[in-house]
């Protein structure tokens, strides 16, 4: 009985001094942490916006139409960014639009990175004519625009955020299997590996439970900057009509609502264009911070 708690309390010890050296170097890149603060406002806003939003993000506030933010000549100390062109607050549906961004990057990312790490996993480890056909049709995925692919298979299923998700995860997912493609080969052919096949591991443990967990790493850099790729790409598709509906408040479609305002009113799209970089640019540093910090060639001495 002594001998599985002496295996396995090393192994915990290990884990976690794991995770404090991928800190200790996460927080020598003063950009991945201040990106890191950044999203962790936007998703306690995200979580909490029912509650602190000052206004209901769809109410309409008669003869309060296109008010100007409070710091400029004009506003109204209720709207604090001002209000749109129907007089609803800003402030108020951007913070309910955090929600949309959070929900469409997770569910993005979580549909890419199950159906790329599968394919990865197939094509790496049976290779042969298997490895082929899987490789071939990513190629052809990724011979279009992303947005222009996304575009197109919208346009085909039907306007919508759930349809707009489902086309965005398609687009991304050929970068999760390639990359784990890439992990699987090169892992394949470890001592461990050798060892749990001489050991009788069937396939779905040697791919799973075997080199899967050791193919982590560039896995959760790409999974970051996914997540920032299908914000922008499904504030793309709002813009265009196709992907959440008014009076959904998304950001992408509180631009499209807000474009023909751009020359006498210029808070409605730069206040929730603005948003959208910030929301991006913190998520990209994330990502490079986590390159660093999971790459062992980029770890300083």
């Amino acid at each position: 009985m002594s001998a599985p708690v002496a295996e396995t309390a090393p192994r915990k010890s290990g884990s976690m001094s794991g995770l404090r050296e991928t800190w200790f170097y996460f927080s020598q890149n003063r950009g991945a942490v201040a990106g890191l603060v950044i999203m962790s406002l936007l998703v306690l806003i995200a979580i909490f916006s029912p509650w602190i939003a000052p206004h209901d993000p769809a109410r309409i506030y008669n003869g309060s139409f296109l008010v100007p933010p409070v710091w400029q000549e004009g506003g109204d100390a209720r709207f604090v960014f001002g209000t749109d062109a129907i007089g609803r607050d800003i402030l108020s549906r951007l913070m309910h639009g955090a929600r949309y961004s959070m929900l469409i990057g997770a569910v993005v990312v979580s549909i890419s990175l199950v159906g790329g790490i599968v394919l990865g996993l197939i094509a790496g480890y049976f290779r042969g004519w298997v490895d082929a056909l899987i490789m071939r049709i990513m190629d052809i995925i990724l011979a279009f625009p992303s947005l222009l692919l996304a575009l197109v298979l919208v346009t085909v299923l039907g306007p919508g955020l759930f349809n707009a998700m489902l086309a965005i995860a398609l687009v991304l997912q050929p970068h999760f299997a390639r990359l784990t493609r890439a992990a699987v080969i090169a892992e394949y052919s470890r001592e461990y590996v050798t060892s749990a096949k001489v050991a009788g591991a069937g396939h779905l443990r040697l791919m799973f439970v075997t080199i899967l967990p050791n193919c982590v790493a560039p896995l959760i850099v790409q999974a970051t900057l996914s997540f920032s790729s299908a914000i922008l790409d499904a504030a793309a598709l709002g813009f265009l009509g196709l992907g959440a509906q008014p009076p959904a408040p998304e950001w992408g479609t509180m631009l499209a609502d807000a474009r023909e305002f751009i020359l006498r009113a210029w808070w409605v799209i730069t206040i929730p264009g603005l948003a959208i970089l910030v929301t991006v640019l913190a998520i990209n540093l994330i990502g490079d911070g986590l390159r660093d910090a999971l790459d062992p060639k980029l770890k300083r001495s």
